[in-house]
């Protein structure tokens, strides 16, 4: 039986809170034994730093009612008897309907997202007032099968240095699972499907150098053992599990920022809910000056148009989405070949 709710003292920018949490003693994590009520700790540990990196953004939450083993749904917009201190901003999706999405200002709120049984924060790359121009230039590297973490390592070091001649500074998180992902801080002065261009052609780039390495064949069948690059998490209301952010794996994984100079010894394994709080505090936040100097995808956008003028286009769009200019047939390769 689940015991008694616990209410929660949460410090943030406008004082205390305190933060029911019912049934602190589900289990959301069944090999670990991770509570909610442990889940919750974890958020107010960490809050200062994730409200950093996911805040002042439309965000979705990824619910587990019954544990990372059951059944799972996206909130998008608040649920009836949100805190006062929960906002929402409209957002237009690709279907081009509006809608309003939740936004984290403060621990409490992320806290009371765990009460709703959110494990995974998944955060826009634009800011609530502003959303439909990113203010993050973000790339999902996605080891394929036969291929693991270690593999992905020096395509990042090697996309890093490819941002860099494009005027970027990168920063650099674990996914939590087997991956990497790259954010760049940029001025939010282009809509979604210019980042995405810029995305399309830094991925292209990094594709150039390292032919044998890397790919961003967007089918799985043409992908081999390599790294995928992932362009069409640069669309809009496509997201990534935030910094910070649990991830619904049996380790409790962390999808945690590290410092360049730390990725290739590495271990994402090592980052979890137990340890990230005492990594934290003992070595600082990687991402604490992720937003202060913002470049721009001029470059990159220059580097797109250079492409097109060779003879390279647009890319697939993910299955959901409208039809989209001078988008390639949606077939996949082989299909199309028996047709």
């Amino acid at each position: 039986m689940a015991s008694e709710a616990v209410v929660l003292p949460v410090d943030g920018p406008n004082g205390t809170r305190e933060v029911r949490i019912s049934s602190p003693g589900r289990i959301l994590w069944p090999e670990s034994g991770i509570t909610k009520l442990d889940l919750a700790h974890y958020i107010v540990a960490v809050g200062e730093a994730f409200v950093a990196a996911n805040g002042d953004r439309p965000v979705s939450l990824q619910r587990y009612p019954d544990g990372i083993d059951g059944e799972m749904f996206f909130s998008k917009n608040p649920p009836k008897g949100a805190p006062d201190y929960v906002r929402a901003v409209p957002v237009v999706y690709p279907s081009a309907r509006s809608h309003p999405q939740l936004v984290i200002d403060e621990p409490a709120a992320a806290v009371w997202a765990v009460q709703m049984n959110t494990v995974v924060f998944h955060p826009w790359p634009s800011r609530a007032e502003d959303s439909d121009n990113p203010d993050q230039l973000r790339i999902d590297l996605d080891p394929q099968p036969g291929t693991d973490f270690d593999d992905a390592i020096p395509a990042a070091q090697e996309l890093q240095r490819v941002l860099a001649e494009a005027g970027l500074d990168a920063f650099i998180k674990t996914s939590g699972n087997r991956g990497l992902h790259v954010f760049a801080p940029i001025e939010p002065t282009h809509e979604f499907q210019d980042v995405r261009h810029a995305v399309i052609a830094a991925a292209r780039e990094l594709e150039r150098r390292m032919p044998e390495q890397v790919t961003t064949a967007w089918w799985k069948e043409e992908r081999g053992e390599k790294v995928f690059v992932d362009f069409n998490q640069a669309n809009r209301d496509r997201t990534m599990a935030g910094a910070y952010s649990p991830r619904a794996l049996a380790h409790a994984s962390v999808s945690t920022p590290i410092e360049w100079d730390e990725l290739e010894t590495t271990d994402p394994k090592r980052f979890t809910i137990a340890t990230v709080p005492d990594r934290l505090r003992t070595s600082g936040d990687p991402w604490a000056r992720m937003g202060d100097a913002p470049g721009t995808i001029d470059a990159l956008l220059g580097w797109w148009e250079r492409d097109l003028a060779s003879g390279l286009g647009e890319l697939p769009f993910p299955p959901d989405y409208p039809k989209m200019p001078g988008e390639p047939p949606r077939v996949q390769p082989s299909r199309a070949k028996k047709g």
